[in-house]
């Protein structure tokens, strides 16, 4: 079974994937994918750096991610560009690394987390998804524990496609807006859902 784990801006996808992980997943994170992707000899890095130019290039000649997403953060058409390079170089490395998992156990459970999942259509790829939610309050709250600036936090989540549309097309819904306790309670209810459909289907 191959299950998506996705979510809101530090809703808690990493904490909950952690938790899979530690009861058993193979979890893979689409973000490390993206970096790899964006590396010098990833199947991203010289696209990206044919449309975005080489100001994007640090000193030794690595991606600046941050420098990239500047160019794209308030330019919604050169993120589409940017997002149409890299999502399908991720969901090729993803989908690689799930084949070699499965041919070695078949009977593995593999767990995707990645925070765009609903948006790019991926959702259609999995088994089952699991959406990871808070209130907007808290959101902001933990981003801002993170380090972020208010104003970049308040634009992504803007640009981000609404918790409560993303509920509909999950299979799963946790809640983080209480305790760690408590999320992994539900957690731990949703893994054993996931372990019965998977020994059901086996």
């Amino acid at each position: 079974m191959i299950v998506g784990l996705t979510g809101g801006l530090a809703c808690g996808k990493t904490f909950v994937g952690k938790a899979f992980e530690a009861w058993g997943a193979r979890l893979i994170r689409a973000d490390e994918l993206g970096h790899q992707a964006l590396a010098p000899g990833g199947d991203a890095y010289a696209p990206v750096i044919e449309e975005f130019g080489r100001g994007i290039l640090d000193a030794e000649g690595r991606i600046d991610r941050r420098c990239l997403a500047a160019l794209v953060f308030d330019a919604p058409e050169r993120l589409a560009k940017l997002n149409a390079i890299v999502h399908p170089a991720v969901r090729r490395m993803a989908q690689s690394i799930e084949q070699a998992i499965l041919a070695a156990d078949p009977r593995a459970m593999i767990v995707v987390e990645a925070a765009i999942l609903i948006e790019t259509g991926g959702y259609k790829n999995y088994d089952r998804i699991v959406l990871v939610a808070c209130r907007e309050a808290q959101q902001i709250e933990r981003a801002l524990a993170r380090g972020a600036v208010l104003a970049d936090v308040e634009a992504r989540i803007q640009r981000q496609m609404p918790l409560d549309t993303k509920r509909k097309y999950a299979h799963y819904v946790i809640d983080t807006s209480g305790t760690e306790e408590e999320t992994l309670r539900q957690a731990r209810n949703v893994w054993r859902e996931l372990e019965n459909l998977e020994k059901m289907e086996a």
